[in-house]
């Protein structure tokens, strides 16, 4: 028996071995691609940033032209040095923008698709019509607002006074966060229409036999059975909120203090041919993408892969 066991074993772990080799054949072209696409954009970002484009003096006092190594001195000018105050402001008006737009839209994205599942007549159109908005390119709907905050559009036409939307102030960073909400709150609410679509009625029918009321329904039964799904667009749309360029930059303009963001910081260094600083704030704005997408997945549970992974071992 004991000899049977271990041939059993070398079998599977035979077996186990040659699905291994098999996956990691049929993965090496998508590795190599992203290898391509996005590790060597990042390594060369990475290299990039510690050198300086420019004309300046060597310790010798010789004029020295073209790209040089700093070191860490790009990343020492961002976070304590000259750049420091717009670094700042830039990370301050980046980390508003997510925390703020992402909390409407996944509020309104949950009303629209509580809307589009129950809705009875006319279901298509009604569908078709909230996610006009999310198929609108940023830019053009970036137009389209700008056009509705101009001083003689519609936006004070509506309140019936003259404000100035697209210049410095609280009003540049509203008329941002009400364009990005407009365009990206169907987005939220496509996701959670989905995992709203594969909740059985059944449950709901039992819930109210039991007296459940509507709102002790959508607490008890309906939002922890579509938290997968919400979690997964609320990263989405963190992780995109994140790296907000094109909406404030054509909405607004650049270099505008209450709306650039690190994209935008980024994007004004590299069109001034400081290339090395833009690799600098590129690489600080990958590292906090990525520091929040691990803490969001930590945190919150959001790790569709290795759940799904881990009931496949059950």
């Amino acid at each position: 028996m004991t000899a049977v066991a271990h041939r059993s074993r070398g079998r599977a772990k035979g077996a186990t071995s040659g699905a291994g080799r098999l996956a990691a054949a049929l993965l090496s072209p998508t590795f190599v691609v992203l290898g391509l696409v996005v590790g060597y954009p990042l390594v060369a970002a990475l290299r990039e940033s510690v050198f300086r484009e420019g004309t300046d003096l060597d310790e010798s006092g010789f004029v020295v032209e073209g790209s040089r190594f700093v070191g860490l001195d790009n990343y020492t000018a961002i976070f304590a040095g000259e750049s420091a105050a717009r670094f700042w402001n830039a990370f301050g008006n980046t980390t508003v923008f997510t925390l703020v737009t992402v909390a409407l839209e996944v509020l309104i994205g949950v009303a629209m698709a509580l809307v589009m599942h129950h809705a009875l007549r006319w279901r298509g159109v009604v569908r078709a019509s909230i996610l006009v908005p999310w198929a609108v390119p940023t830019a053009v709907s970036a137009l389209l607002w700008r056009w509705i905050f101009q001083a003689d559009g519609v936006a004070n036409a509506v309140i019936g006074q003259q404000v100035l939307w697209t210049t410095e102030g609280w009003q540049a960073k509203f008329a941002v966060i009400l364009a990005d909400v407009w365009k990206t709150a169907p987005f939220v609410g496509l996701l959670v229409l989905a995992g709203l679509q594969i909740i059985p009625n059944d449950v709901y029918e039992a819930a109210r036999v039991d007296g459940a009321s509507p709102w002790r329904q959508f607490w008890r039964i309906t939002l922890p059975l579509v938290k997968p799904a919400l979690l997964v667009a609320v990263l989405f749309r963190v992780l995109d909120a994140l790296r907000m360029f094109d909406l404030p930059f054509v909405l607004i303009g650049s270099r505008k203090e209450s709306v650039e963001t690190l994209s935008m910081v980024a994007f004004d260094e590299a069109a001034s041919l400081r290339f090395g600083p833009a690799a600098a704030y590129a690489t600080v704005l990958f590292a906090y993408v990525a520091i929040t997408a691990l803490v969001f997945v930590r945190l919150l549970g959001a790790d569709v892969i290795g759940a799904a992974r881990e009931r496949g071992r059950r």
